[in-house]
């Protein structure tokens, strides 16, 4: 028993520190979704943030119980607490579901959809969603193109109104070193050379990994409050259950 209640008091510390890290990678997964919306259009990549802000939320309360339980014992509490873990458990589930799931279909809608602004990017009509949404993309990750700069080669002498031999970049792919950059070819060191796709890949990747990891952990730490929270409950048996 006291080993149980010095695991629930170490416990109820520790989901106030991981409530703040899940909710840091809930809010740079809706920020994501948020900057980037227009190449998750048909996606619910804010459905894992938000769960995760929730999940965070309902941390802080239960880090309190698991505390209070293991210095005064409260039938009330006790079962509190296991209703509160057991609620935590399946929106952590449901968090590494959609985390390894997204992974791996967002990689694949990214590159179509970036293909599709690549290619049909309009330079006279730059305030369009489309191209405002590559735009930002490049000036943000520091990059060009979707594989390399090379694909802006492969748009339309029509689309770009544009002789083929005066093939430019948008002006986005211009280093802010350079002020004076507009797009040559002919000048490749004022341009980024990188492409996007790798860049916002990775990016993904990385957000939905740290998502995934802390529910892992998060829910391998609630089993262990679950089971001292089981041990200080059988030395005082329900009499009855309407605690339940």
């Amino acid at each position: 028993r006291p080993v149980a209640q010095f695991l629930l008091r170490f416990l109820g510390f520790v989901f106030w520190g991981t409530a703040a890290a899940l909710a840091c990678g809930g809010v740079f997964v809706i920020l994501m979704y948020k900057n980037y919306r227009y190449l998750f259009q048909e996606s619910f990549l804010f459905l894992p943030g938000w769960l995760a802000v929730a999940a965070a939320l309902i941390l802080l309360p239960t880090g309190v119980l698991a505390i209070s339980i293991s210095v005064k014992t409260s039938r009330y509490q006790q079962g509190t607490l296991m209703y509160l873990l057991v609620i935590l458990f399946c929106l952590e589930l449901s968090l590494v579901v959609l985390a390894q799931s997204y992974s791996i279909q967002m990689a694949s809608e990214l590159k179509s959809t970036m293909g599709y602004l690549v290619y049909h990017y309009n330079r006279t009509q730059s305030q369009g969603p489309g191209s405002r949404a590559v735009d930002m993309v490049q000036r943000e990750l520091q990059c060009c193109g979707l594989q390399n700069y090379t694909d802006w080669l492969k748009a339309t002498a029509a689309s770009w109104h544009l002789p083929a031999a005066k093939s430019r970049v948008p002006e986005s792919c211009c280093k802010e070193n350079y002020s004076h950059c507009r797009g040559d070819l002919d000048h490749l060191e004022q341009l980024f050379q990188e492409g996007c796709l790798k860049k916002l890949e990775d990016r993904l990747h990385f957000v939905m990994l740290y998502v995934f990891w802390c529910c892992t952990v998060l829910s391998i730490l609630e089993m262990l409050a679950g089971v001292s929270n089981g041990i200080l409950m059988r030395h005082q048996p329900f009499h009855d259950l309407r605690i339940l």
